[in-house]
């Protein structure tokens, strides 16, 4: 690789990089927090003091931020950025956020990349799978190779579907761990989180992921509004505990929402599930 990597924010993950990649000075970094000068410098990386100093020369640039600061940070590159430069947006954001990112490098004439990390940094670390997605994926997939990544993986020329797939995704993941704490604080207020744990293990059934989402959406579509009663009693429960249903109320809701389009026999298949529930909802605006 000509020139160097440049890691805009050097916090977990880009110290996490460069450390096992052992980029040492091939790498130059910039980052908000002077403190992290600390961190770069036993690493060998070069400090600099902005992100334009820090991407001078470069030939692969990896933008890992905070969500909030993507975005700027984006259009600060796109301005200054050799058109020679790979900009590789490696944030948690909408895909919308990065389609506005991909807009101001196009006009500008530079290269950007949606890049999505799809499992935490660390143990993974060079083996984290990164999901590439944009025109320039074919040049990011070259360069994040050459750079130590070894698990990149290439999903289309639209900006914003690698963004996509990990937010989606996210949506039941990171759902699933606030659910998890939600029930553990009313088990363990009630006494019962042993057997409540028992109970989700013996009744725990190894399906694939296509066929527990068309087997959800249809208890749903056809016991919805019984469900949200339930669901709405669980509530009230967890309030009498002190706990407030963050995640329970929206449960209630969205069992209701679906319930309340009378799908009575829903068709098969996931896929035709959410045509169906998509139609009525058009339907009703």
């Amino acid at each position: 690789m000509k020139g160097t990597i440049a890691l805009i924010g050097f916090g977990e993950a880009g110290s996490t990089f460069a450390r096992t990649a052992g980029w040492g000075s091939r790498a130059a970094a910039f980052d908000i927090a002077a403190s992290r000068r600390s961190v770069m410098e036993p690493l060998g990386v070069r400090p600099y003091d902005s992100a334009a100093q820090a991407i001078s020369g470069a030939s692969l640039v990896l933008s890992l931020v905070t969500a909030d600061q993507a975005l700027a940070v984006a259009l600060e590159c796109a301005d200054i950025l050799s058109p020679d430069t790979l900009f590789c947006d490696m944030n948690s954001v909408a895909p919308g956020t990065k389609r506005q990112a991909a807009r101001a490098f196009a006009e500008a004439g530079k290269r950007y990349v949606d890049v999505a990390v799809m499992a935490p940094v660390s143990p993974a670390h060079m083996a984290v799978p990164l999901t590439l997605s944009g025109p320039d994926a074919a040049m990011a997939h070259s360069l994040l190779s050459e750079a130590g990544f070894g698990a990149c993986t290439m999903v289309g020329d639209a900006i914003g579907r690698a963004s996509a797939i990990k937010l989606v995704r996210s949506v039941m993941v990171k759902g699933i761990e606030a659910l998890t704490a939600e029930m553990m604080l009313a088990a363990q207020a009630e006494g019962v989180a042993d057997a409540v744990l028992a109970s989700l293990d013996a009744s725990e059934r190894r399906t694939s992921w296509p066929d527990r989402a068309d087997y959800n959406l249809d208890r749903m579509l056809v016991h919805g509004r019984r469900r949200a009663a339930e669901m709405a009693e669980a509530a009230r429960m967890l309030r009498d505990l002190g706990i407030e249903p963050l995640m329970t109320d929206g449960t209630v809701m969205r069992q209701k929402a679906l319930g309340d389009l009378a799908i009575g026999d829903p068709p098969e298949g996931y896929a035709a599930k959410i045509s169906a529930v998509s139609a009525r909802y058009k339907g009703e605006h």
